[in-house]
């Protein structure tokens, strides 16, 4: 369905019925996703160039769709080192690329469940690629939002980011009902009622995602408001609204 979103190919007819099913009822989806997408990429340059982070763990990776996290990492700085993990099968079959790093670089992509995260951290195609002693991002885009109440979302994230060292960061992006609480309630029930419980949180519930971590600015705030890229041309006159986005993001220090 988010590639479906973000105008791409790779994706099944009952994806695309699925998906313009909840368009009808919120149209902003398109803006959301390819908000969402613009984020990830500002959020890791960002932690390339000023927080001198050169590995990544991207968890919820969905089908590619370029420029990807590693793509985006590594024209700032070859050597980045990126993991991906997805619990969809789908993914595995598009996952070659996913491993086109450049020659300094490394990245590789692990089957596995953000509700299981011992089993994510233990992965030997982990340790292979990354150095847990070494400061690393954790990059949970539009992934939380398919975590429950009931399924302890913020116990996973504080184990995740409890194996990581000082300096490694939490870059998050997580949709919300707080801007049109009606629309958001139908696509709650569109997912709930195709088998994907969700929970779309306030503010305050993302926030806490952020706790014990130093936000960088400006904190967690609507995605086309967290460091806009001011020097691509675009005419903020014809940006979308808060409501169409309905997306917070935010990125985190840990100390």
């Amino acid at each position: 369905m988010y590639d479906y979103y973000l105008g791409g190919k790779d994706h099944f007819d009952i994806d695309k019925q699925a998906a313009e099913t909840v368009a009808a009822a919120y149209p902003g989806i398109f803006v959301c996703a390819r908000e969402n997408r613009a984020f990830m990429h500002r959020a890791t340059r960002v932690l390339a160039r000023e927080h001198g982070i050169r590995q990544w763990l991207d968890i919820g990776t969905g089908i590619p769709t370029e420029p990807n996290l590693h793509q985006v990492a590594q024209s700032v700085v070859p050597e980045a080192r990126v993991v991906y993990a997805d619990n969809d099968p789908l993914v595995l079959k598009y996952a070659e690329r996913l491993m086109r790093s450049t020659p300094q670089g490394r990245t590789t992509y692990i089957e596995a469940d953000v509700n299981d995260p011992e089993s994510l951290l233990n992965a030997p195609e982990l340790s292979d690629v990354l150095d847990l002693d070494r400061p690393v991002a954790l990059s949970l885009n539009a992934l939380m939002h398919f975590v429950t109440d009931a399924q302890d979302p913020y116990g996973i994230v504080g184990r995740l980011l409890a194996a990581l060292p000082s300096g490694s960061a939490l870059a998050l992006s997580h949709c919300t009902p707080d801007f049109d609480p009606a629309t958001w309630q139908k696509v709650t029930d569109i997912y709930t009622g195709a088998g994907t419980p969700v929970r779309f949180r306030s503010q305050k519930d993302v926030v806490r995602f952020f706790d014990g971590l130093d936000l960088l600015d400006p904190g967690v705030t609507i995605g086309h408001r967290w460091r806009p890229d001011v020097s691509d041309g675009s005419d903020p006159a014809e940006a979308p609204t808060d409501a169409e986005v309905s997306l917070w993001t935010g990125v985190g220090i840990k100390p």
